[in-house]
């Protein structure tokens, strides 16, 4: 199969559609969000507060990225190792975020919730943060702003490369993954 070209204004509609394993380039609108800002976006959350983004839908990208150089939109904007946003994905998965950028697994409570609301976890490549910023060209700070570099973003993707990590059906490339190297390796 080719690579699927996809706007975030469709993930919701097409995340049951999409398999652990298919390359996607992702072009819309993304929110940039670590640890830090998601502790916070819980607590709005909890407090009944107004969140500065329309949760239904949207996709977060687990990145810091760094300062924009001169005549760039953005700075490096490398994914952050996920699992450090697990204790805090249910609650948003439920509120309807439908996308998940990052790298690394995830823990089952998170898988859990995706299958139950339909939602998709994509793998940015790690180590290419300079070169995925060639594929935004809008940035603003819409909250947090004195978390710096891990503040809340809005973000523009224009066909930024992304593997379907875990799907809607609980498919997980790390699970596969192993599975057929395990196996390769048994049978070598």
């Amino acid at each position: 199969m080719g690579v699927i070209e996809l706007d975030t204004s469709a993930i919701a509609q097409a995340a049951p559609t999409l398999n652990a394993g298919d390359k996607v380039e992702l072009s819309g609108i993304v929110y940039t969000a670590r640890d830090a800002a998601h502790k916070r976006l819980v607590q709005i959350i909890e407090n009944n507060g107004t969140l500065p983004f329309e949760l239904k839908g949207a996709a977060i990208y687990y990145a810091g990225p760094t300062a924009a150089k001169e005549g760039m939109v953005i700075g490096s904007c490398g994914p952050t190792t996920s699992g450090r946003m697990d204790v805090y994905a249910p609650t948003l998965l439920d509120r309807g975020l439908a996308a998940m950028i990052g790298k690394g697994e995830r823990s089952q409570q998170v898988k859990d919730a995706m299958v139950r609301n339909s939602a998709v976890y994509f793998c940015a490549i790690g180590g290419a943060g300079a070169l995925a910023c060639r594929c935004i060209t809008e940035c603003e700070v819409i909250a947090f702003e004195e978390l710096g570099c891990e503040s809340v973003k809005r973000l523009r993707f224009e066909k930024f490369p992304l593997i379907v990590a875990i799907d809607s059906h609980g498919g997980d490339i790390f699970l596969t993954g192993r599975k057929n190297y395990e196996r390769r390796t048994v049978t070598g």
